[in-house]
């Protein structure tokens, strides 16, 4: 029976990305026989963030002690491994290095090693000697062996989530964007592309590059802007892979939310290098070519918009220059890895991370929900959003689906009182 009266759902969970898919599964086996749709306005599951990304399962080494990144990575990772293992999903736990190339980054590294102990994750400090251990071709003045890091095919394991969440009783329709939302006290109702009008008691926004729109949709204000990033991958051609047997990544710049250029053998044996992240023109903007000029004009007039630009704008032009050159972006390459050359760099694919920006330019650092809150009796009833889950939330996608199945069983208990 569903917890409205006339609805079509008990809980519509808008995007079929990893997290949404996640959340559809959590919300079956919490809740057997719950009326349960994703709704996907691609024609497949995993089309953006999730099956974007280069498919490293993240230990959460980098995550501040006690946050939602910390906890979810770590219990993630962990889950991932169990559940790629359960279903026969590629997957691999190869560890990896966080290489110090200059002595301004040795004390990072020192405090990111301590970082990782408080989150509970076995490192292992390496002297410039010991790197080649791990990674002949790798210089640099030291480094930090992170044991509990993978890789897997996170557009495969979506789709697991997507098959179990439909074995639950799930409905997945694709080709489904929504356009309008109205809320009322008794249920939501949205409006689809399709023209279809489906009724639910509870809305879960996962739309990712467009969850601050679809809140707006629903008539709640999400206090922060999605300004799209283009991640810019090259890979290793085949005969130069050998330089790379695992996962090597530089000392992140801690003022900005990315990790810097990095070298990643995926699942499938290719060495992906990137990438660089410099602003995308549209939401799914995946080169220079892509522009959609109301979402850019909309990302600009954002006020902050302009003060990131403000605060990063030498970083940033630092990422411009990489993108627009081979050889700018083969020097920041040769820091980690000194026998690469141009020609052993292939342009590769891109990905678009869905990055959430406070009203005053803050990078928001940590996972963000809005909505409806359990332990807030006037946050909003009958909807659930996810405003900030960009990487590690694939690797996390498990307890932050599960977190999000909680929130919105809240909801729907709650009702519209």
């Amino acid at each position: 029976m569903a917890w409205a009266a006339g609805a079509d759902y008990d809980v519509l969970v808008v995007g079929g990305g990893i997290v949404g898919l996640s959340t559809a599964w959590a919300l079956g086996r919490e809740r057997p026989g719950l009326r349960v749709a994703v709704l996907e306005k691609e024609t497949r599951v995993a089309a953006h963030q999730t099956g974007h990304n280069s498919g490293v399962i993240h230990s959460g080494v980098y995550y501040r002690p006690g946050s939602l990144k910390a906890r979810y990575a770590v219990a993630g990772a962990a889950a991932m491994v169990k559940f790629c293992a359960e279903y026969g999903l590629p997957c691999e736990v190869t560890g990896k290095l966080i290489v110090a190339t200059s002595q301004a980054e040795l004390p990072r590294l020192a405090a990111l090693a301590e970082r990782g102990r408080a989150n509970g994750i076995p490192v292992r400090e390496l002297t410039a000697s010991q790197i080649g251990e791990y990674e002949p071709a790798v210089a640099g003045l030291a480094a930090l062996h992170v044991a509990t890091t993978g890789i897997c095919d996170f557009t495969e394991v979506a789709r697991g989530y997507a098959r179990l969440a439909t074995e639950a009783g799930a409905e997945l329709h694709t080709g489904c964007e929504v356009l309008a939302v109205d809320r009322r006290a008794d249920a939501v109702t949205v409006h689809t592309a399709d023209g279809r009008e489906l009724r639910c008691a509870v809305l879960v926004n996962c739309a990712g590059l467009h969850s601050d729109r679809v809140a707006e949709l629903a008539g709640d204000d999400p206090g922060v802007r999605i300004v799209p990033f283009r991640g810019e991958y090259y890979e290793l051609r085949p005969a130069a892979r050998g330089l790379v047997r695992g996962l090597v990544y530089p000392v992140p710049d801690p003022a900005f939310p990315f990790l810097g250029v990095h070298l990643t053998r995926g699942i499938h044996g290719d060495v992906h290098v990137g990438p660089n992240a410099v602003p995308a023109l549209a939401r799914e903007g995946y080169d220079w070519r892509t522009v959609q000029p109301g979402e850019l004009a909309r990302t600009l007039a954002f006020p902050g918009t302009r003060q990131l630009a403000r605060r990063h704008w030498r970083y940033e032009c630092g990422e411009l220059h990489r993108s627009l050159s081979k050889r700018a972006f083969t020097r920041a390459v040769r820091r980690l890895l000194p026998g690469v050359r141009a020609e052993d760099l292939v342009r590769a694919g891109a990905g678009v991370r869905a990055q959430a920006v406070a009203r005053d330019g803050a990078l928001l650092d940590d996972f963000a929900f809005a909505g409806f809150d359990p332990a807030d009796p006037h946050s909003p009833r009958r909807t659930v959003h996810v405003l900030n889950a960009p990487s590690p939330a694939a690797t996390a996608s498990l307890p932050i689906g599960r977190e999000i199945a909680r929130r919105a069983l809240a909801a729907l208990a709650a009702g519209g009182s």
